[in-house]
């Protein structure tokens, strides 16, 4: 068996069975150098550093292929980061911007060129639980990114979704729910508000991410997200796609002062998690779908 490896200083178990080809990790970051890439002033939380070479490592150790970087939320819709990411990693990359709805259409073409598919609107990590003020947003962004084709990832509370379902049946563009799409995993697959997620896996214009699974369970091999994931996988198998996180900040909304100082990553072992996907997919052709399948055909591999 390959030996356990360090990345960012958190031990990374080896993932001990054989990893479908062409196997996609759909949700990572990438951070600084950050006297290259400035963080925005309007920030709430600061990062230390992630670099394309430690994402490599890490995805060398878990045998992934693909990858999706996500724009980082310290960043504004300064995108520099994310783009300089894409062009180093080359084919086996895709990304996910940030933007404002007044871009120009020259910018959005060139970041289409450069490999991003969709954009994504963090709400949860800005502490907007307003649903006038998130779906202006939303909409306003799903407008300026449809002529693309691409696809609006949203981080949001399950609580906000919800009340946002009956508005967000009408997106003009494909929906990606962030992380569990905000569900608290110790409520299970029946708690208040994740039938609105349900139904609109079931419309086949929305995807979700049984990604960061820290983030939605207090148990330390988060057991009671398993019983969502699986739920979610039995429901619509070609439509969960899965990422690690990596390298999992801790993405707090701090204020004044505190946001400027640097927040360390979350110590995760993404090998265990991808052990975790394993076993909640529960056959080789679910987890083949999950990982190879239905990533190519929503970040067009």
């Amino acid at each position: 068996m390959p030996a356990s490896t360090t990345i960012l200083g958190t031990v990374q178990s080896p993932v001990g069975f054989a990893v479908p080809p062409g196997a996609c990790d759909c949700h990572v970051h990438v951070f600084g150098p950050a006297d290259r890439f400035p963080y925005a002033s309007t920030r709430v939380y600061t990062p230390g550093d992630a670099s394309v070479e430690d994402l490599l490592a890490l995805h060398d150790h878990l045998g992934l292929k693909r990858v999706v970087v996500v724009h980082p939320s310290p960043y504004g819709t300064d995108n520099a980061v994310t783009l300089d990411a894409l062009r180093r990693l080359g084919d086996r990359a895709r990304g996910v911007a940030v933007i404002d709805p007044v871009i120009s259409d020259a910018k959005l073409d060139a970041m289409d060129e450069a490999g991003v598919r969709g954009v994504r609107v963090n709400l949860a990590t800005n502490g907007i639980e307003d649903p006038e003020a998130a779906w202006n947003l939303l909409s306003a962004t799903a407008a300026r990114v449809e002529p693309l084709g691409w696809h609006v990832q949203c981080f949001a509370s399950l609580p906000l979704l919800s009340r946002l379902h009956d508005r967000l049946v009408k997106l003009p563009t494909t929906l990606v729910l962030d992380h569990f799409a905000g569900a608290r995993a110790a409520l299970g697959p029946s708690q208040t508000g994740l039938a609105a997620v349900f139904d609109l896996l079931r419309r086949d214009r929305t995807y979700i991410k049984i990604s960061g699974g820290y983030r939605v369970s207090t148990k330390p091999e988060w057991e009671d997200a398993g019983e969502i994931a699986r739920a979610l996988i039995h429901a619509r198998p070609d439509r969960v796609v899965w990422g690690t996180d990596w390298p999992h900040p801790g993405g707090k909304r701090h204020e004044g002062d505190a946001a400027y100082q640097i927040e360390p990553f979350i110590k995760i072992d993404d090998g265990a998690a991808l052990r975790r996907l394993r076993d909640w997919a529960g056959d080789p052709l679910r987890l083949r779908r999950i990982l190879v399948d239905n990533p190519a055909r929503l970040y067009g591999f």
